[in-house]
């Protein structure tokens, strides 16, 4: 299987499997020097544990982070750095009875089909939503950097089950477990979790994330443009399903006059743009939003084929969220930040090359 990297300065390799005997992230391109502790990765992690509040899966894991290599005596060497976290509440019986079933919304067909019948059936395996924790933790050592730098990445939920937030207070993000900036909102939310759970069935949402303080020259003209790969790392997050930035596809029924943002000599008067013009930062905040699926393993029958291609009824047991949010937040901000890392270093040597040692301010 290739496709397990991220990056081209700042490389992410994940491993692992739901029901294997570990999971863990490769991080190579760290600088030397930085602070970083296993404490430090662990309160991330905490962000996207399971089984935390309702409607989440009673799965118990305490995802405790090892770091083997690449750190000494509590500060980074530039070498490579190696997280491994193992699995430990594994519950794989459930999984027997269905293992020759494709389960509808879930990659059982399209591995079944791109690896010749060869996969962990073992709640999905590779393709499980469990993959994500390695993420989180190579995205905790991007965040490390980007503290350097003091750019901040802060997700957060607007939209869950049919319910928008009506006002968005960054404040109290962190006092409710869905990280919504609404907490009226908030509680129809939770409502809505124990309706659908009661149900047999399942919620998408969307998050939007908002990136304090990228300064102007991030990312590269044409394939490499910040946005493009903010997509391509969102999108490859398995329940994501669409991702816009700055207005989005409200741009598709802007005039040019409405979507375009005015600049004065003090800066830019808006930020339509969310940030990215002709796929570099302009300094503004980054501004996106991505649309999250509901979660493909409900109660409720479904129908289905199996590796036979007899017709059958499905309904899944197991242990399983009633949506992926709010455990998708921490997942969503460690893949901006991974790739801002890469496009910081990529930035700094493009700055370093020119002999100049800050980033260009303008305004």
């Amino acid at each position: 299987m290739s496709g397990n990297t991220w990056g081209r300065l700042f490389r992410v390799t994940t491993f692992g499997e739901s029901h294997g005997k570990a999971l863990g992230a490769v991080i190579d391109g760290c600088p030397p020097g930085l602070t970083l502790s296993e404490a430090y990765i662990q309160e991330e992690l905490e962000k996207r544990r399971p089984g935390k509040a309702p409607g989440e899966t009673p799965r118990k894991e305490k995802d405790q982070v090892e770091i083997l290599s690449g750190v000494f005596e509590g500060v980074t060497l530039g070498t490579p750095i190696a997280l491994l976290i193992y699995n430990k509440d594994i519950q794989s019986t459930a999984y027997e009875k269905i293992k020759d079933v494709f389960r509808p919304g879930h990659g059982d067909f399209t591995y079944f089909m791109k690896y010749g019948g060869f996969r962990d059936y073992r709640g999905g395996g590779r393709s499980s939503g469990r993959e994500t924790v390695a993420r989180v933790a190579a995205g905790a050592v991007a965040k490390r950097i980007l503290e350097e730098y003091h750019i901040e990445v802060i997700a957060y939920t607007v939209a869950l089950g049919g319910i928008e937030v009506k006002e968005k207070n960054l404040e109290v993000i962190y006092q409710n477990h869905l990280f919504c900036p609404d907490l009226e909102a908030y509680n129809k939310m939770c409502q809505r979790i124990e309706e659908v759970k009661k149900e047999g069935d399942s919620i998408g949402g969307i998050v939007e994330v908002l990136v304090k303080g990228v300064p102007p020259g991030f990312g590269e003209p044409v394939f490499d443009k910040l946005e493009a790969d903010l997509g391509k790392a969102l999108l490859s997050i398995g329940a994501v399903k669409g991702f816009e930035i700055g207005e989005g596809f409200k741009a598709a029924f802007l005039k040019g006059s409405e979507n375009n943002d005015p600049i004065s000599s003090k800066g830019f008067l808006k930020n339509s743009a969310g940030g990215v013009l002709a796929g570099i930062s302009s300094g503004q905040n980054l501004v996106m939003r991505v649309a999250v699926k509901p979660i493909p393993s409900i109660r409720k029958p479904q129908k289905t084929i199996n590796i036979r291609k007899e017709e059958v009824e499905i309904s899944i047991e197991g242990r399983h969220d009633i949506s992926a949010i709010p455990r998708i937040v921490p997942v969503i901000s460690a893949m901006v930040r991974i790739v801002l890392a890469d496009h910081l270093l990529r930035q700094l040597a493009n700055l370093a090359f020119q002999k100049r040692l800050k980033f260009p301010e303008f305004f």
